[in-house]
């Protein structure tokens, strides 16, 4: 039974092609050399098929079909930076659509999903509705929108094409992760029971994990999770959920070996890669947290969490600067994350930012007051909490913060 991801990654396989010289700019008197390093590449020699590439943009460095030809070799090997770069040259050349739609890929395939995202749009916007590489990129975008949390973009996008075809196995996979992560977990449900009702397949296991441990039944998700990993324990994503659910249990080991399992096969993994960071910062292993937390945020550089949890690291690097802007941004975008603003309020204290710590004070305690007076049974919750002076050693207050900041739990 064809898999919702083996089908993202077929259609991956089928977009490298070698694409076809173009008679009117082609490399002219290399036409023979060109014809030999197509050959080779099509038989498989790769690394052949490059030398006789770079050689004919030796003496033709325009030719936008060699170059095209060469970043096709380039990302079969792996090389994507070097398949971009390629690709990149050859647009400057000729805005040429297929060569923009393998750009977008040689970006997903690098795990650069922000730069795969950017190229897929204006492929998309510009692509003729026949082309036929038109309905992989409107599924390789949603893709990249979901790994990049922009959950309510994806659903808008898929949502006519799951009401056109219902039984779309690859559509149902990515809309229905889309809703579970946007909390419409009813929707979701519906959507995942549509396509994947009682299939005891991998992906199956994962969506209905993934609906429980939303709806925080962290017990019925971790049963999920390893029937799954029985089916396919390398199905992307699936040990990153199985990890946030163990973490949501309170068992941070198992949690870790998950997420380790997620990184060897998925390296680029948000989750795995922010709650790895999360659980060594907790550990105070915080030169091995920094790795991680970093790569994160280059995943997905506005996750308030991410920035959060590396501005902590920081913090307890005492790279004050380092953590200031990104907490600031925090602050500001999301001002109700209390637990940011008191970090902030301790970073302004540390650099003898009196005013702007008192103020991010006042900010923590309003928030702290307003929800208390949601609590049930809440008395007097018009009086604010009593101030209390800032400690005068900046440990006393990083350690009274780690009392206060819970860890980021998975949600």
């Amino acid at each position: 039974m064809a898999k919702a991801r083996w089908l993202l990654l077929t259609i991956l396989v089928a977009c490298a092609l070698v694409v076809p010289a173009v008679a009117q700019s082609g490399p002219g008197p290399d036409d023979e050399a060109f014809a030999r390093a197509i050959k080779l590449h099509e038989s498989g020699d790769i690394e052949g098929a490059i030398r006789g590439y770079e050689s004919i943009l030796a003496k033709h460095p325009q030719s936008v079909e060699v170059r095209s030809n060469l970043g096709a070799a380039y990302s079969k090997l792996g090389r994507y930076e070097d398949a971009i770069n390629q690709y990149v040259q050859a647009l400057k050349i000729e805005q040429n659509q297929t060569i923009r739609f393998n750009l977008a890929l040689a970006y997903y395939k690098a795990a650069m999903f922000p730069d795969a995202a950017d190229e897929l749009t204006r492929f998309l916007a510009a692509a003729p509705e026949a082309l036929p590489q038109r309905s992989n990129a409107v599924l390789l975008l949603a893709d990249c929108n979901v790994r990049l949390g922009k959950y309510k973009t994806v659903i808008d996008a898929l949502s006519p094409l799951a009401e056109a075809d219902p039984n779309n196995r690859a559509v149902a996979f990515l809309l229905g992760s889309a809703l579970l992560s946007d909390g419409q977990l009813s929707r979701g449900q519906q959507v995942i029971d549509r396509v994947f009702h009682d299939e005891d397949s991998a992906e199956a296991h994962l969506l209905l994990g993934s609906t429980l441990l939303l709806a925080d039944d962290g017990h019925g998700a971790i049963k999920e999770f390893r029937r799954a990993i029985e089916l396919d324990s390398k199905l992307p994503t699936l040990q990153a959920w199985y990890g946030r659910a163990l973490m949501r249990m309170g068992d941070a080991a198992s949690a870790m070996t998950a997420f380790e399992a997620e990184l060897r096969t998925n390296p680029n993994d948000f989750d795995a890669n922010l709650f790895t960071g999360v659980l060594l910062r907790q550990d105070k292993q915080h030169d091995a947290a920094l790795r991680y937390l970093t790569r994160a945020i280059g995943l997905r550089p506005r996750d308030q969490y991410a920035r959060y949890h590396l501005a902590a690291v920081y913090v307890a690097l005492a790279r004050l600067k380092d953590a200031l802007p990104l907490l600031e941004g925090v602050a500001k975008e999301v001002p109700e994350f209390s637990e940011a603003r008191v970090l902030l309020a301790s970073v302004y204290y540390r650099l003898n930012r009196k005013q702007d710590g008192d103020r991010e004070k006042a900010a923590v305690q309003k928030l702290t007051a307003e929800k208390q007076a949601k609590q049930p049974g809440a008395q007097n919750t018009s009086d604010p909490p009593p101030a209390t002076k800032p400690p005068d050693d900046f440990e006393d207050q990083y350690n009274q913060l780690e009392g206060l900041v819970s860890p980021c739990a998975p949600s």
